[in-house]
């Protein structure tokens, strides 16, 4: 590639909204970065805590129901919340494909216990319980794309009772 046509090119690339190019071939290399995508800083491994989204508004109406049971379900989804992705990236449901899953359906989490990973730009991301819960149902699956605000896992949060380790309290 001749000087003439490397100027040329970068020229275009600046005027592109293009983050990065990379141009190859045997005799040379060329890699171009737009001032953006380089001074971005490196995200390290860290741990976020999950977003939460409250109960679905009590004054929507529900189909009425003719045994007693319904009402223990309407109390049981009152209390349902939604653990949603924090980030935009890739659902995994274990630490490696070979591992097990962090939790199952109908597990009992502790607070800080790891529920899953987001992997994003290639960052791997832990996300880990924000409160006890039991997990009422996962809704994605590992290897998923996910975005920001993606309901992952539907919970029902539960009180920790002097487990080994574990702090009483009340929420």
């Amino acid at each position: 590639m001749k000087q003439k046509e490397i100027f040329e090119l970068i020229d275009k690339f600046e005027n592109t909204r293009l983050a990065e190019i990379k141009l190859e071939s045997e005799n040379f290399r060329i890699i171009l970065k737009s001032p953006e995508a380089v001074s971005r800083p490196a995200v390290p491994f860290t741990t976020l805590p999950p977003a939460v989204v409250p109960p679905a508004d009590s004054t929507t109406p529900s189909p009425p129901e003719a045994s007693d049971t319904s009402e223990a379900s309407e109390a049981s989804e009152a209390a349902a919340e939604m653990i949603t992705a924090p980030i935009v990236g890739t659902f995994y449901r274990s630490p490696a494909p070979d591992a097990p899953s962090f939790i199952e359906q109908g597990a009992s989490v502790a607070a800080g216990d790891s529920i899953g990973i987001i992997e994003a730009m290639k960052i791997m991301n832990k996300l880990e319980a924000e409160f006890d819960c039991e997990i009422l149902n996962i809704l994605v699956e590992s290897g998923q794309m996910v975005e920001f605000g993606t309901p992952l896992f539907e919970v029902r949060r539960t009180r920790m009772k002097d487990a080994p380790g574990m702090r009483s309290y009340e929420s």
